[in-house]
């Protein structure tokens, strides 16, 4: 005896499905969630992702999401207009803006080149950052793209595409994390952290 689950249950947990890191188990746990939960919470979820794909835009200028073209960042006259730091994603601008230690502009790649996945030069708003660095007078380029294959070969990219244009070009320190320990440290880590050592 086969048991039939409904289509409105099927497809939401297809839906679920494709979300990245969660598979057709953690999908199904998700729906029989919803199910049980009161239908205002249902349409709250229903609006809430409305609303994500019908007002949120990428703004004119750094890309980053936002909901009017110039975002609150590009448009914030407090920022420091002559740095202007490079990510890979908007979750990027988040967790760089939290730390309260950078205070200028952004721009957001939207990926890193990847020809693994098909992700080259062209896929990513590299073009809108030359035009933006020939327009405004920016005297820094942050690279703050991840520290991985990617993340190091778009930076690679970018530094050797940036450095006709007379900007200095930075990159993110990296090294060891605050309360780890050095035995557990690996070995490319700790030669990171070696070589971006400071004055005390």
């Amino acid at each position: 005896m086969s048991t039939v689950i409904p289509e409105p249950v099927n497809r939401l947990i297809e839906a679920f499905a494709q979300l990245p890191g969660i598979g057709p188990k953690t999908a199904s746990r998700l729906t029989f969630y919803m199910l049980r939960r009161p239908a205002e919470q249902a349409e709250a979820l229903a609006d809430a992702l409305r609303d994500l794909k019908q007002k949120i835009i990428f703004c004119g200028t750094c890309f980053n999401i936002t909901e009017a073209s110039p975002c609150a960042i590009c448009r914030d006259e407090g920022r420091e207009r002559s740095i202007i730091c490079v990510v890979e994603e908007p979750l990027d601008v988040l967790a760089i803006d939290r730390t309260g230690e950078y205070r200028g502009l952004y721009h957001v790649l939207h990926g890193a080149i990847s020809p693994v996945e098909g992700i080259g030069p062209d896929e990513l708003r590299i073009d809108e950052l030359l035009a933006r660095l020939k327009q405004e007078s920016v005297q820094e380029v942050l690279l703050a793209t991840n520290p991985n294959l990617e993340g190091e070969a778009t930076a690679m990219y970018l530094a050797r595409l940036l450095q006709p244009m007379g900007v200095r070009i930075t990159r993110l320190a990296r090294g060891l994390p605050v309360g780890g320990d050095l035995e557990y440290a690996d070995a490319v880590t700790l030669g990171r952290a070696l070589e971006g050592r400071r004055e005390m």
